[in-house]
């Protein structure tokens, strides 16, 4: 298994391919960074969040105005929950670089797909087990 301390350093501009090694260690150091640039984008909006909750609160006085900041608050707290949650699936990502698990599928164990991991680099099952999990859940709702 490689430690991340072992992966290359990721040249400017690369992107994986599919005429490379499915998760060789250039992949895995792309997908490592991509997941911490991620996970450090959800940390900074949270605490801008933050700061802007705080600065509106001291501000809202009219009653118009603090139904209008509860309303917000609100929303931005459900979205800073849903960032949250997100942090973490992130973490786990990064774990099963560090694992050597990262781009395969939880339930089949097939290769994610490149194309996938990259527009959802937290993706842990792939297409197909995603469209079953997801019929099943449809299924669960509807009965």
């Amino acid at each position: 298994m490689e430690s991340y301390m072992d992966l290359p350093t990721v040249p400017p501009g690369y992107s994986p391919s599919n005429d490379e090694e499915y998760m060789c260690p250039l992949h895995l150091a792309f997908f490592r960074k991509e997941l911490q640039k991620w996970k450090q984008s959800l940390i900074d909006q949270a605490d801008e969040t933050l700061r802007t909750l705080a600065n509106e609160s001291m501000q809202s006085a009219e009653s118009t105005d603090r139904a209008s900041f509860e309303t917000n608050k609100a929303f931005e707290l459900r979205t800073r929950d849903r960032s949250r949650k997100l942090i973490k699936k992130i973490d786990q990502a990064i774990r099963r670089i560090d694992l050597g698990e990262y781009g395969y599928c939880e339930e089949t164990g097939e290769p994610i797909g490149l194309g996938r991991l990259k527009a959802r680099p937290s993706a842990t099952l792939c297409i197909e087990a995603q469209e079953a999990h997801e019929k099943d859940e449809r299924m669960t709702r509807a009965a």
